[in-house]
């Protein structure tokens, strides 16, 4: 039988969702909060992950986590943990602690449509690597969902959108997330992130000249890290729930109507 490798998950439950009241006036101000399919965001991600035979531990992190306790369950494998006022700080104090546990999955509580079947193929699939991160590409997704709006790059072969899985390997890591900072403002911003990851990413990717996996050795290259791509086969992977248009596509979808 083969021996299941044990992951530490953090689960990062933003604040506020762009736009919609629910999460200033009703939820005082937390994103995670929000009710999707008749129960608070945070919890359909968490209850996936709990549901997964790969995870040990996990994380919920917040900036202010009192709201959040009357809905995490009493489970010995998940607590509540401050977060900084960044993601890419936030990853910083993960990767840099010294009980931190690896390997270490990053997810989002906004990932309402996360599922144990996508944890198991990105665990999977990241194992043994410095980082990884899980995209989705768009033809799949587009298939299914013509009018989802993600933020798609093109390389070589495809188009992709991120689907908020990312899994560390090590504390190795911790020199790749100072890069984060910068690559956070523009994330939703495809070309001016390519430019801020480095002028030979956005030209390979502007004249289609290297694969999304092959852009991703480089980055590694320059970095000292072994950077894996996943490709997730649910296409549904890469919708969150970032503003309201994909919160309405979300509950449709859980409700079979979409």
């Amino acid at each position: 039988m083969a021996v299941v490798t044990r992951w530490s998950a953090v689960l990062l439950a933003g604040s506020r969702l762009r736009g919609h009241p629910k999460a200033s006036s009703l939820l005082m101000g937390h994103k995670a909060l929000i009710e999707v399919g008749g129960v608070p965001m945070v919890l359909r991600p968490l209850q996936s992950l709990l549901d997964s035979p790969e995870i040990d531990r996990i994380a919920v992190m917040a900036q202010d986590i009192v709201p959040l306790r009357s809905v995490i369950p009493n489970d010995r494998r998940v607590s509540l943990k401050l977060s900084m006022e960044t993601i890419a700080r936030t990853v910083q104090s993960l990767v840099a602690d010294d009980s931190a546990h690896f390997p270490m999955l990053v997810t989002t509580a906004d990932h309402a449509l996360l599922s144990p079947a996508m944890i198991a193929q990105f665990c999977s699939a990241a194992a043994g690597a410095d980082l990884a991160i899980g995209v989705v590409e768009s033809a799949g997704l587009l298939a299914r969902f013509p009018q989802a709006q993600r933020t798609w790059i093109g390389f070589k072969g495809g188009r992709y959108s991120g689907a908020n899985l990312f899994a560390f390997g090590s504390a190795k890591v911790a020199g790749a997330v100072d890069h984060w900072s910068v690559v956070e403002q523009e994330r939703k911003k495809g070309w001016r992130l390519l430019f801020a990851l480095g002028p030979s990413v956005l030209l390979g990717a502007l004249f289609k000249l290297r694969t999304i996996e092959q852009t991703a050795a480089a980055i590694g290259g320059k970095l000292g890290l072994s950077i894996r791509i996943v490709q997730l086969s649910d296409p549904l992977a890469a919708i969150d729930v970032d503003k309201p248009a994909d919160l309405e596509m979300v509950e449709a979808i859980l409700a079979g109507t979409a």
